[in-house]
């Protein structure tokens, strides 16, 4: 694990192109407000070359997408990579790992504490000179976009949340007691550090974090996407309804017919359309 200070560059994943004056993708390790050491990957806009095809326009030099990833993701993780590299035909991204997820430090407090590596990761973002931020979340990244937002106003330009509960300590699905089971118990967290590269913290939430319906409302009037699958086998349209009513009028809510759960059922499809939104709701 890393200790190295914030703004470190600890290794660039591609080289520049010396054609397109392209730059590489930055590897550094944040801090964030409480002293965990983040990894975090800055990915550049494409060159026009690189877009996909469907994509009409060409990347924005001015905005960047801040990607939160779902609980047992990281920053190398294939399905964060596909996601960035999707966005980055839109404009710059930057990837990070959660507290005690890869290469970062401390401990998973499941959707509590990253509040302050979703702010970190922030910062860096508009450290690079983007004008435009959008956080884009999935799974617990989703209600730690939400939560972000409601507790730190303006600091991003929209926020899209994908997959995300609207409430705290939901069993109603399976792979939702599978989750409960591998945080709260001894065993499940062996399991989380050995063969998921999570670390959980071992301590209940002491004060319960205001929880993501709760948060929705205070959004506002910052523009609000919410995604949500149809087939979400761990949160049922329940959730993404109570996420949209609470909003009001500044949310936006898609029901995706045939999706499943966050990032590995966003197909790219899907992802040119909310980098679309996001370009025309952060101005």
């Amino acid at each position: 694990m890393s200790n190295r200070s914030a703004g470190h560059v600890a290794r660039s994943t591609v080289r520049p192109n010396p054609e397109t004056g392209g730059r590489a993708p930055i590897r550094t390790f944040l801090h964030s407000a409480d002293g965990i050491p983040i990894d975090s990957v800055y990915d550049p806009p494409a060159a026009v070359y690189e877009t996909a095809s469907d994509t009409s326009r060409p990347p924005s030099r001015d905005l960047v997408f801040v990607i939160a990833h779902g609980f047992t993701g990281d920053v190398d993780r294939p399905h964060v990579r596909r996601v960035a590299g999707v966005l980055r035909a839109h404009g710059a991204v930057v990837t990070f790992s959660f507290r005690g997820h890869g290469r970062s430090g401390g401990r998973s407090t499941v959707g509590d504490k990253e509040v302050l590596d979703l702010a970190a990761a922030v910062d860096r973002a508009r450290g690079f000179g983007h004008a435009r931020v959008v956080s884009v979340g999935f799974s617990m990244g989703g209600s730690v976009v939400l939560r972000h937002a409601a507790l730190h106003p303006r600091t991003v330009d929209a926020v899209v949340s994908v997959s995300a509960p609207a409430r705290w300590y939901y069993r109603g699905t399976a792979p939702m007691r599978r989750l409960h089971w591998l945080v709260t118990r001894p065993e499940g967290r062996l399991v989380g550090r050995y063969g998921l590269r999570t670390r959980i913290h071992h301590r209940d939430w002491d004060p319960v974090p205001l929880s993501p319906v709760e948060a929705v409302p205070r959004i506002a009037p910052t523009p609000l996407l919410l995604v949500h699958g149809d087939r979400d086998g761990y949160f049922p349209l329940d959730h993404p309804r109570m996420l949209a009513e609470a909003a009001g009028d500044h949310g936006e809510l898609w029901v995706e017919p045939g999706m499943g759960h966050a990032e590995h059922a966003t197909d790219e499809a899907l992802l040119n359309r909310i980098a679309d939104w996001a370009r025309g709701a952060a101005g």
